[in-house]
């Protein structure tokens, strides 16, 4: 496999798709259901604000698996699979370890004090469970990928240019991705967290990605030249989600919105983000620490926030601002500048 200059555009929008993470988590404590699923929950609700967060829930997700996917195919063009292992058991797997033993009894340790309940040592993947998704799909696709490697100019990957440089390829995607939702049938498609239907939604995804990056530019092409329409497309079924379904609409469409938003992101960002820059180069690199430690300083905020009486929406502003100052002033000082602590956040 050739090598290629570096993808800022996918760079962008992993950068995109992980910042949404904490305002999305922060947006779950104005929800009346945030305390049922483990989060500080304020005792001034905004529902309005469930909106967007319906909107962002059915593909921010799936597109992180598409773009760690497509991260894996750039990978394995410099390294074997050994390597391609026991780098990614270094850079996923001991910040999933780290993470479960260390950060998360941090902010479950704030939960128990907040809501007076017993005090207890918590080991639990909670946000990090994508980590071990991950690390599993490089395991059980490894070996298809470095077939597919070894064959780059075989017939399968003849017919997966000529697939994708067509719209009707996408479509093969989208099929696929409604073929889980019908045979999986979760009872919330949003539910990925440690889930049947997370995990095999993901692993499609995953897949996808990097055979998305293996086909070549065929792919980019497609997708950057329909990109207006798949982003109609997707506001169209959103408003009917919202219209005619009340935001719970069938499986089936869940998965095609969600596919629909996925390409016009794709089509969105080779379009317009295929830019370098210093602030790119530094959120890329601080991204994986921050998603690692922002439920501590999203938790320490809503305990020292969510008691005061003022307006709900400036609670948010405040949770926002102390979640992400709190999470950059943590990388910038200690996680980047101390050795030993970069390998444990997923750092070179």
């Amino acid at each position: 496999m050739s090598s290629t200059n570096r993808r800022y555009d996918i760079d962008w929008l992993r950068v995109i798709a992980i910042g949404l993470l904490p305002i999305y988590h922060i947006g779950i404590g104005f929800q009346p259901f945030g305390v049922l699923i483990g989060f500080i929950q304020s005792n001034k609700p905004l529902d309005t604000l469930w909106v967007p967060m319906s909107m962002l829930n059915i593909w921010r997700i799936p597109l992180l698996f598409f773009v760690s996917g497509m991260g894996v195919c750039f990978a394995i063009r410099k390294r074997s699979c050994k390597q391609l292992l026991l780098e990614r058991a270094r850079r996923i797997l001991l910040p999933f370890l780290f993470g479960m033993f260390a950060i998360v009894p941090l902010h479950v340790f704030l939960w128990q004090l907040y809501y007076n309940q017993e005090i207890a040592y918590t080991i639990h993947p909670v946000h990090l469970w994508f980590l071990a998704n991950i690390f599993a799909y490089v395991l059980l696709l490894s070996p298809i990928f470095f077939y597919l490697k070894k064959n780059e100019n075989g017939k399968f990957h003849r017919g997966l240019k000529k697939l994708f440089s067509k719209p009707w390829g996408l479509l093969v995607v989208v099929a696929a991705f409604v073929l889980e939702a019908l045979l999986v049938k979760p009872q919330v498609y949003e539910t990925y967290a440690m889930s049947l239907h997370g995990f095999i939604m993901g692993m499609l995804a995953f897949m996808f990605g990097f055979l998305f990056v293996f086909s070549g530019e065929e792919f980019w092409s497609t997708v950057r030249k329909w990109r207006w329409l798949t982003l109609s497309l997707a506001l169209l079924l959103f408003l009917l989600r919202y219209f005619e379904f009340q935001l719970v609409a069938p499986r089936y469409l869940l998965a095609i919105e969600s596919n629909m938003w996925i390409f016009a992101a794709f089509g969105l960002a080779n379009r317009y983000l295929q830019k370098p820059g210093k602030a790119l180069g530094y959120l890329t690199r601080a991204a994986y620490p921050v998603y690692i430690i922002h439920m501590v300083f999203l938790y320490l905020g809503s305990f020292l926030i969510m008691p005061l009486d003022i307006s709900p929406w400036f609670q948010l502003i405040l949770i926002v601002l102390f979640t992400f100052i709190g999470c950059f002033a943590l990388y910038e000082l200690l996680i980047r500048r101390i050795r030993f602590l970069r390998p444990l956040f997923g750092l070179r």
